[in-house]
């Protein structure tokens, strides 16, 4: 019994499909070669009108950036407009803050859980709407 060839549209399909199976299970850095499992990640990374969040980043990653040991603030509920001399990363131990990015009309949630990096020279305004603690690392 011999087994027919499939096509070459046939085989461009199973390509595909066996593309998007890997990419579910792994992802592979841009900037690198290397290739990482995905399904072990809890985190979840985006970028909003410039500002970079990742929700829940692993244990790891924050003992890596040395996190406890960066200054710490806390605030009460309120709106504070801020202009960031420097590049600020920050990360929420609690709290919930509304941020609105100058020249944006959509407003985004960081909260408890988040690592964001806010560029230098961005003005926005923080709508404290759950008291904040967190540590904050300036770059400048």
């Amino acid at each position: 019994m011999q087994i027919p060839k499939p096509s070459l549209l046939q085989s461009l399909l199973i390509l595909l499909v066996s593309l998007l199976i890997s990419s579910y299970f792994f992802k592979i850095s841009p900037n690198s070669k290397q290739i990482t499992p995905t399904m072990k990640e809890s985190s979840t990374f985006t970028e909003i009108h410039g500002v970079k969040i990742e929700k829940n980043p692993p244990q790891s990653k924050l003992d890596q950036l040395g996190v406890t040991s960066w200054s710490k603030w806390s605030g009460q509920p309120g709106k504070i407009p801020w202009t960031f001399e420097a590049e600020e990363t920050m990360y929420l131990l609690e709290g919930k803050v509304q941020v609105s990015v100058d020249g944006h009309e959509e407003s985004f949630i960081i909260e408890a859980g988040d690592l964001a990096m806010f560029p230098k020279g961005m003005k926005i305004t923080f709508d404290v709407l759950e008291a904040v603690n967190k540590h904050y690392s300036l770059k400048k």
